[in-house]
């Protein structure tokens, strides 16, 4: 390429050659062109990554580098020196087991060039439920991931992460503002970081047609595994302790005065919940009774 690169992926593996190979895939089919992408090998074999990238067509290896870690540091660790391994204006990480739409880049690039004042856009998700079979994966079903959403909003972020990287193109400019992400977290990373990103505004959607395919494997674990699925308990504990973290910031900052009263407010909402659902159930039961009884007669 005789431009500089406008977009920089980032793409994390580990032991994963049949994934690498299908991400690499979805990469080299962009129809844009004007990217640069680093591998960062988090601890697995050199040798079989330096292999599959060979595979790839000459022009499609002279936009790409590698990294090899020689012990796994994680997630995080692995996303902060893709990031800082690259230069281009826009970002995006493409975990090694999911795959775009050729026309993804493209799309969000234009996009991005178009909206100055946005920091990101987000495409819709389809989920792809796969299986391993003797000549590759196949997929069960799909589904659109969180289709009701208007916009990427925070509100609705602070109870579970709307979106995930595979669709996710942003500004470098926001890791300067922002920082990188927090590599001290074994997993939700990226939601902690889409938080952060959010408190600055709202993000669009790239049209309604998805871009961009979130495989999801039940039942897998070892190197096929989803952290979604596989580390659930990782993900519910650091989950917590995020929420705990941010509690106490707010505390120290504003005291326990709103929090106190929330969490009676809220416990008393639930208990009249409770109490209405009981109430009805009792109904019905009375009046299934009384029914039984006049059949009777």
């Amino acid at each position: 390429m005789t431009d500089a690169p406008k977009v920089s992926i980032v793409m994390r593996t580990k032991d994963r050659p049949d994934f690498l190979r299908r991400a690499l895939r979805s990469i080299s089919s962009q129809m844009f062109s004007a990217w640069e992408a680093v591998v960062v090998n988090d601890g697995g074999n050199p040798d079989t990554v330096d292999q599959i990238v060979q595979e790839l067509a000459a022009d499609v290896r002279t936009r790409l580098t590698v990294r090899h870690h020689d012990t796994s540091r994680g997630r995080w660790q692995s996303a902060n020196a893709g990031v800082l391994a690259t230069s281009a204006p826009f970002l995006v990480l493409h975990d090694d087991d999911d795959t775009w739409d050729p026309g993804f880049l493209e799309a969000a690039v234009e996009y991005l060039e178009e909206h100055h004042d946005r920091d990101a856009v987000v495409s819709r998700i389809r989920v792809l439920w796969e299986q391993r079979t003797p000549t590759g994966f196949e997929t069960a079903r799909t589904e659109i991931f969180q289709p009701q959403l208007h916009d990427l909003l925070l509100s609705d972020a602070l109870l579970f992460n709307r979106y995930v990287p595979i669709g996710f193109v942003y500004r470098r400019a926001l890791h300067e503002e922002l920082g990188l992400y927090r590599d001290t977290l074994p997993v939700i990373g990226d939601w902690e970081f889409n938080l952060r990103v959010l408190t600055r505004g709202p993000i669009e959607f790239l049209g309604d047609r998805p871009l961009v395919n979130w495989h999801q494997r039940e039942g897998d674990n070892g190197s096929d595994g989803n952290s979604v699925i596989e580390a659930r308990g990782d993900h519910a504990r650091y989950d917590a302790l995020l929420r705990d973290e941010q509690l106490r910031t707010y505390v120290g900052e504003n005291g326990l005065g709103l929090v106190l009263y929330l969490t009676k407010f809220i416990d008393q909402r639930f208990v009249e919940v409770e109490n209405g659902i009981r109430t009805e159930i009792a109904r019905s039961s009375l009046w299934r009774r009384l029914a039984t009884r006049l059949r009777r007669r």
